[in-house]
């Protein structure tokens, strides 16, 4: 069995129950990485901050430059609420941001309740991916991949396999989209690490199959590199019972 699977289990259930104890059924951004790094996938190095000052010593810590994002559980499109903010250099960047962010959410939903503010890394940019696993009504735990941004959006130029998966299984839903000649150096660009990337769904199938009360996972979007992979943003959802 995948030592991960072992090792990251109870650590992966606490964090669940965490969550299903506040009669919450998504995981707050954190805590869905911290989830799926027990499993052994990779993210962007982060930290909540509940202070300006906090975020300034997280963000000296992570290493700038950093993204600043809102931490609400009642708060789900945080881009839309004026929760995000990109790209931030230096420790007078992240006091305006955070000041902002908070200031933002306070005047567009005065109701939601702030949690903190996420200081995350601000990750190479690279061929974005979705990954993604969830419950089938009648085949059980699956997993789907597919190119991120318009492939997905426009063209759902996407790959299913049932879970649990086998490497090659995982192998062949990468090269079944349309869009895989992106990631074989598509017009000079760098090949991206293909077998990291099938790990990845390897790893995401393991999560589905392994832990119970996940409804669905979403890697979106899941960074390529011409060595290794990245989670930049993660979402797990629980069953509500």
């Amino acid at each position: 069995m995948n030592k991960f699977i072992i090792n990251g289990g109870k650590a992966a259930h606490d964090i669940i129950q965490k969550t299903l104890l506040r009669k919450r059924y998504e995981l707050p951004e954190h805590e869905a990485k911290e989830l799926i790094e027990t499993f052994g996938i990779r993210t962007t190095r982060h930290r909540v901050a509940p202070s300006p000052a906090d975020a300034i010593q997280a963000a000296a810590s992570i290493g700038y430059p950093v993204v600043l994002k809102i931490v609400s559980p009642d708060i789900i499109h945080k881009t839309d609420v004026g929760g995000v903010k990109l790209g931030i250099k230096d420790d007078e960047g992240v006091r305006d941001a955070y000041d902002e962010i908070i200031r933002n959410v306070q005047e567009r939903q005065p109701d939601a309740l702030i949690e903190g503010i996420l200081v995350q890394e601000m990750a190479t940019p690279s061929t974005e991916v979705i990954v993604g696993g969830l419950q089938d009504p009648q085949f059980g735990p699956a997993v789907m991949f597919g190119l991120g941004g318009i492939f997905v959006e426009v063209f759902k130029d996407v790959s299913f396999r049932i879970a649990p998966l086998e490497i090659y299984e995982a192998f062949d839903m990468i090269h079944e989209i349309k869009g895989a000649k992106i990631l074989k150096g598509f017009r000079g660009r760098e090949a991206a690490d293909i077998a990291a990337l099938t790990q990845t769904l390897v790893q995401v199938s393991d999560i589905m199959v392994s832990l119970e009360g996940i409804k669905e996972i979403e890697l979106n979007p899941l960074f390529v590199y011409p060595k290794g992979v990245k989670a930049v943003d993660a979402r797990v959802i629980l069953y509500h019972p």
